[in-house]
C-alpha cells in the first residue's frame, strides 16, 4: 500500500501558466503579462501544490485592495488530482501566509458558473457578500470573505 505525498510550496507565474492551461474550467487562461502586472507591486502569494511529485494545483493571491483583505484571485487543481485534499491545502497554506502577513480577511470572487468552487468556499467558511449581475446568470460573479483567526 503506497500513500500519496502532498507538498504545497512557494511557486513562479511559468508555473502557474502552465498548470491553468491544464484547467478545463478556464475558457481563456491568463498569459504570464497579466500575473506579472497583477502581482508587480503588491504582497502578493503563489502557491503550487505537488502530488507525488507531480504539480497538481495552484492559488494564487495578492493584495489587491489595501485593506488588510488578501484576495485569492487564481487558483485551480488538474482534474486527475481533485477529491485528494490539493485544495484544501493550498487554501490553508495561503491562509497561514495571509495570517502571517496581518491581513485579516480572504476574499474571492468567483462565477455562477463553478458550482464546485462555491461549494468548497462555502464548505471553507466563506460568506457571499455581493452579487455582480449579469445578462446570463451562469456569469455572475459571486463575492465572497472569509475572516481570519488569529
Amino acid at each position: 500500500m503506497s500513500t500519496s505525498r502532498l507538498i504545497i510550496r512557494k511557486g513562479t507565474i511559468e508555473e502557474v501558466v502552465t498548470l491553468s492551461r491544464q484547467i478545463p474550467e478556464f475558457d481563456n487562461p491568463h498569459k504570464a503579462k497579466v500575473y506579472e502586472q497583477r502581482l508587480n507591486e503588491n504582497q502578493h502569494l503563489i502557491a503550487i501544490a505537488e502530488l507525488d511529485r507531480e504539480l497538481a494545483g495552484f492559488k494564487v493571491g495578492y493584495d489587491k485592495f489595501n485593506d488588510k483583505s488578501f484576495y485569492t484571485w487564481m487558483g485551480g487543481v488538474l482534474p486527475q488530482f481533485r477529491k485528494s485534499g490539493v485544495a484544501k491545502a493550498l487554501a490553508q497554506f495561503q491562509e497561514e501566509f495571509a495570517l502571517m502577513h496581518g491581513f485579516e480577511t480572504i476574499v474571492l470572487k468567483t462565477r455562477n458558473k463553478h458550482k464546485n468552487m462555491l461549494h468548497f468556499a462555502l464548505s471553507s467558511g466563506f460568506d457571499i457578500i455581493e452579487v455582480e449581475v449579469k445578462s446570463d446568470t451562469l456569469e455572475n460573479r459571486i463575492i465572497l470573505r472569509k475572516k481570519l483567526n488569529n
